[in-house]
């Protein structure tokens, strides 16, 4: 997604001013459309959802060993979240425990980019699919913390609704996934240090999750954040943006469906679509990366919005400043490593120069470190090396360097 979050806002910004139109005018309604229901029961949230707590283990299962990671066990945990609007939900996450493993050994929260609307495109489920991504990008990263004896939590960030887009939830369930795993007595992480990395769509969720921990899940012994090439204001992504076709618009789309479904009464994306809108979106309701750029491919906002009258949405634009961490005046506790380009197509790096100066005068131990290369992606895999050995030396102990 966050490859090309650009035109994925661009979606966002004029589907929610037709829809206000829409609404106006007296239209009918058409309701957001949600992914079916994980086939897997362990998956569904129990029927006293709403007496647990937010980190409550609702289920633990072993699941078999994955050849991608050689030696390490692998646990899922379901347990209770809370969503944008403070409502119970049921997430998931999924544990790697290396051989090497011993009580109280570093736990880290690993959080993926994910592309996708449908169920079976989470982390937990993609693990199993052979996915080459995951084997080619991501694998080689995890075992290398994994033979330094490192715990990894890999949690199903979107949600139950698959909230493609969403930001500020990725950061709760994030640490609610952690306060889970924590409670686990077989894993052996109930004194663990924490530590969280994360870039691109992956660093939104673990920016929020640090932003968000000392007051939503103080209790967490959090040593330090990781996160690389974050969208950290997602208002001033949405200024400027044309319309125009493009071959990942399908990316673009599925966004502000998974936004919508996250706040359905704020974001009524689906009443600004026309016919050919709806049928592109309940064609890639429950799709992952390769079917929603097939079916998105060459298409622009022009041919699936029913208007493009432009009004202001106080209540729209209200939501997408509520997921901008430029905006939002959480501090977080836990030092802080960030890299980025100094130039980005994709992301305005200002955002992240001006959140990360607010942290500094907040008192934050904050690391920046720029690594020029030719376009986002290469990005992370310039900086990931130097990441994970600053997170090294946090476990060690060693004080978090400033260049504030």
């Amino acid at each position: 997604m966050f490859r090309r979050i650009r035109p994925a806002l661009a979606v966002v910004a004029l589907l929610i001013s037709v829809a206000h139109v829409a609404v106006v005018a007296g239209t009918a309604a058409a309701q957001p459309i949600y992914p079916w229901p994980d086939p897997d029961p362990f998956y569904a949230a129990p029927p006293d959802l709403d007496q647990a707590k937010p980190g409550d283990v609702l289920a633990v299962r072993p699941m078999p060993g994955l050849p991608v990671f050689p030696g390490s066990s692998v646990t899922m945990i379901k347990f209770r979240s809370t969503d944008s609007k403070g409502d119970p939900i049921a997430a998931t996450t999924t544990v790697l425990t290396p051989a090497n493993h011993v009580p109280g050994g570093p736990l880290l929260s690993y959080q993926h980019i994910i592309n996708g609307l449908g169920a079976q495109c989470a982390v937990s489920h993609v693990l199993y699919t052979g996915d080459p991504n995951l084997v080619v990008r991501e694998a080689p990263a995890l075992n290398t913390v994994l033979m330094r004896g490192w715990s990894v939590a890999l949690p199903d960030h979107l949600g139950p609704n698959s909230a493609y887009g969403a930001a500020k939830l990725g950061g709760m369930i994030t640490l609610d996934g952690l306060r889970a795993v924590k409670q686990v007595a077989e894993l052996g992480l109930d004194a663990s240090p924490i530590a969280m990395f994360g870039y691109s769509g992956g660093g939104m969720a673990t920016g929020w999750a640090a932003a968000l921990a000392p007051t939503y899940a103080p209790e967490l012994n959090i040593i330090g954040t990781a996160e690389g090439g974050v969208p950290m204001n997602l208002v001033k992504m949405i200024a400027g943006l044309g319309y125009s076709r493009h071959p990942a618009f399908g990316l673009a789309f599925a966004a502000a469906i998974g936004l919508e479904r996250e706040y359905p009464q704020r974001l009524p994306i689906s009443d600004s679509l026309n016919a050919a809108g709806l049928a592109i979106r309940d064609q890639i309701a429950n799709g992952c990366t390769n079917e929603i750029l097939a079916a998105g491919a060459g298409h622009g906002v022009m041919d699936v919005a029913s208007s493009i009258a432009l009004v202001e949405d106080p209540d729209a634009r209200a939501v997408i400043e509520e997921n901008s961490l430029e905006l939002y005046d959480g501090i977080p506790k836990a030092p802080i490593y960030q890299w980025h380009s100094p130039v980005d197509a994709l992301i305005p790096v200002d955002s992240i120069d001006n959140t990360m100066q607010r942290y500094c005068a907040a008192g934050v131990r904050v690391q920046s470190e720029l690594f020029p290369s030719p376009d986002h992606m290469s990005t992370a895999v310039l900086g990931a090396p130097a990441a994970v050995a600053w997170l090294e030396e946090r476990f060690r102990g060693a004080p978090a360097p400033s260049n504030c």
